[in-house]
């Protein structure tokens, strides 16, 4: 099936939706917890986040267009400039699929969707107690994307809790560690490790 670009403009919403965020095949699946000025937790999924750097240690999310109903988690970002980002795993998919809801920013998502708050040391934002591998990221920098009016979010891990059985080889299996990964905006896939390659150096590369 051959999509061109008049094809693609003319599909519905939902169906657009779906197809578009879909062809990157199966990206993270995280929830994001903040907390607001006046201590209302807020946590969503998000399929956005990606690394940018190790030193310092950079992740970035992208932000949708924000309206009064949506978009409590970059305000509260913004607001006290720190967050977490929280694995997803079986046991919980389905409590953390509906926190995609629009929920009024008096309902937080955690006790509405039975997910629990957990706050580690003197970090402000709360962090996904059911996940076994979480970060604590400060708000860095904004970048604003005029063309869809979406914002990339960066930040910089400040604390970092990972389960020992993910460490192999002093690498992380998420596999081990039971991540899950989302496809579109509905569809959830386990994990599977396939194989582990050497760092690649240009004289060890093989002959194929």
């Amino acid at each position: 099936m051959h999509y061109c670009k008049n094809d693609i403009e003319n599909l519905d919403r939902i169906t657009r939706l779906k197809i578009i965020n879909s062809v990157t095949g199966i990206k993270p699946a995280n929830l994001i917890g903040s907390i607001d000025g006046s201590g209302r937790t807020n946590v969503a999924i998000f399929s956005s986040v990606v690394h940018l750097g190790s030193n310092p240690p950079l992740l970035g999310f992208i932000s949708r267009p924000r309206t009064e109903d949506v978009g409590h988690t970059y305000s509260n970002i913004i607001e006290n400039e720190v967050y977490t980002i929280n694995h997803i795993h079986p046991e919980f998919v389905k409590k953390a699929h509906y926190t995609s809801g629009k929920f009024d920013i008096a309902i937080s998502e955690f006790k509405r969707c039975g997910l629990t708050e957990e706050y580690i040391k003197d970090f402000k934002a709360p962090f996904v107690k059911e996940s076994n591998f979480k970060m604590g990221l400060r708000f860095r920098e904004k970048i604003e994307i005029p063309i869809n009016g979406t914002v990339m979010i960066i930040g910089e891990i400040e604390d970092l809790i990972i389960p020992k059985t993910a460490f192999t080889d002093d690498d992380i299996d998420l596999e081990a560690s039971n991540a899950i990964g989302i496809s579109g905006l509905n569809s959830y896939y386990s994990l599977t490790k396939l194989d582990r390659y050497p760092y690649v150096r240009i004289k060890d590369v093989p002959d194929f």
